[in-house]
């Protein structure tokens, strides 16, 4: 499970079975969008490092190509690092990653599937960072007291879900009608819906993660979230992020929009169209991710 990806891609890849997935092709484009929301994680970062002070081992469970899991390394530098994750390249750049900046002599991979492959921990964890993982496994409820049981005795689970979708242009983009990303983000939402319903194991859960987190034998200790604003004119990276993420809602749901909106998304990707997210000058990045934690307290 790669969560060092923005929502909307992160959804889309996991449409189908890891074997479907060329992970080697994808994960530049990961890792590629994971720097980019470093500004926002460099603040979930310090929060965090307020609430779970020298931990001794990190686990970053759904960890793909190792952005995050390196942030953690360098936040916590007393810590051991564990990146988990389902697919061996994105490990095998993780291991990379943490060799160029320095941390590989605490940074450590494990794969397989989780929750399962916690099991295989040394020791358990005094800090599980899970980071859009949690909702492509089918039983939430039954993963999330998964993850609680390898925590150690004061041990925090960050658990990142929720937020708001993503904005990247204005309400009136000067053709179509407004509110185009809106309706997006409703298709975005049944696809979700389908997405969770079709995952082996499906359990529907009002996701009142306090309560969940609750239910799993730890206390809430606390609910924040992080935005990442990068205003008008944008820079060329985060540019490709718009480009990228609407190039994936256009092959994920376009089918289903109606003709007039699938013609503006059609033109907003165009290349060859001064007016496309290629060109205009007003396109941003705006998003908010929510993180909620949690200790076990004996």
């Amino acid at each position: 499970m790669a969560h060092d990806d923005n929502h909307r891609q992160h959804q889309h890849q996991h449409h189908h079975d890891h074997t479907d997935i060329d992970w080697n092709e994808m994960a530049p484009l990961l890792e590629a969008q994971a720097e980019l929301f470093t500004p926002l994680y460099e603040h979930t970062m310090a929060w965090l490092a307020k609430r779970q002070t020298e931990p001794g081992l990190i686990v970053d469970a759904g960890s793909g190509p190792g952005v995050i899991a390196c942030l953690l390394a360098d936040t916590f530098p007393g810590a051991r690092v564990v990146a988990v994750d389902g697919s061996e390249p994105l490990l095998q750049r993780a291991r990379v990653r943490a060799e160029r900046l320095g941390v590989a002599d605490r940074f450590s991979t494990l794969a397989g599937e989780l929750p399962d492959i916690l099991g295989d921990l040394d020791y358990p964890a005094d800090l599980l960072w899970a980071g859009r993982s949690l909702h492509h496994l089918g039983d939430q409820r039954a993963a999330l007291a998964a993850f609680a049981d390898r925590l150690a005795p004061g041990g925090t689970l960050a658990l990142q879900e929720g937020g708001l979708p993503a904005r990247f242009l204005p309400r009136d983009i000067g053709f179509g009608r407004p509110g185009l990303q809106a309706r997006l983000d409703a298709l975005e939402a049944e696809w979700f819906a389908a997405m969770r319903a079709d995952l082996p194991g499906s359990v529907a859960e009002t996701e009142d993660w306090p309560a969940l987190l609750t239910a799993a034998g730890l206390r809430p200790s606390g609910t924040r979230s992080f935005l990442l604003d990068l205003p008008a004119p944008t820079t060329d990276r985060a540019r490709a992020y718009v480009v990228a993420s609407l190039t994936r809602i256009r092959e994920g749901v376009g089918d289903h929009l109606d003709a007039d909106d699938r013609a503006a998304l059609d033109r907003l990707l165009d290349p060859d169209d001064k007016a496309s997210v290629h060109h205009r000058p007003d396109v941003f990045v705006l998003a908010v991710q929510t993180v909620y934690t949690a200790v076990r307290t004996k």
